[in-house]
Formats: structure tokens, sequence, C-alpha cells
């Protein structure tokens, strides 16, 4: 079974800067792709950004320009750097992955998430 791991949310003052790591373990045969969801209270669930086996990024329009995504797949993790962050940035950040345990089983994994709340 596959699990992710989240780290390094926390408390930022707006303008600053937070790195999200998430780490895959367990049986894991490819990583299809990695990303980042979040969901502040109140809301649904959205996407932040995700990254292709070829390390091709995806991001939403909102943190276009001041979010990057970057993956390492020797070491199976996926890491959000996010600057210029704004107080609608405030949420819980959770960790998704499509990844296959073997040639033949795929299934998408979400983390437990963690929070990134930026004080105004």
């Amino acid at each position: 079974q596959v699990q992710l791991v989240e780290s390094g949310g926390g408390l930022v003052q707006a303008g600053g800067s937070l790195r999200l790591t998430c780490a895959a373990s367990g049986t894991i045969w490819r990583i299809i792709s990695m990303g980042w969801y979040r969901q502040a209270p109140g809301k649904q669930r959205e996407l932040v950004a995700t990254v292709n086996s070829e390390g091709t990024p995806n991001y939403a329009r909102s943190v276009l320009g001041r979010f990057t995504i970057s993956r390492d797949n020797a070491k199976n993790t996926v890491s959000l750097q996010m600057d210029a962050l704004k107080a609608e940035d405030t949420a819980r950040y959770i960790c998704n992955g499509y990844i296959y345990s073997d040639p033949s089983n795929w299934r998408e994994t979400w983390g437990q998430g963690t929070q990134v709340t930026v004080s105004s």
C-alpha cells in the first residue's frame, strides 16, 4: 500500500514563502503524476499544481507565477515552493498521486494534508 506524507506547512505573513514536500512510500512501481490540492473551510477542494512523470507542470491560474512545483523521481517526492503568499492562499494543502504498485495496478492516493496559514 502506498502512503503520501506532507510536511512544511505553517504560518507565514503575506508576501512570504513556504515550501511543502510530499513523500510517497510503500510498494511503488511507477508514479504517473503527483501534485497538490487545497481546501479552505467551507470551500471545495481545488487543484493547485501537478507534475507528470516527464516533469511537465500544470498550475491553477491563481498561483501561476508565484508557486513552483518540482519532482524528484529518485526519492519519490514532490515539492511546492510557494512565494508571494496571499491571505487567500490559506488552506489545507493535500498531496495527490496516481501511483502504480505493480505494472497492472494503479490507484489515486491522497495524503492527510498540511495547514498553510497566511496572515495579512
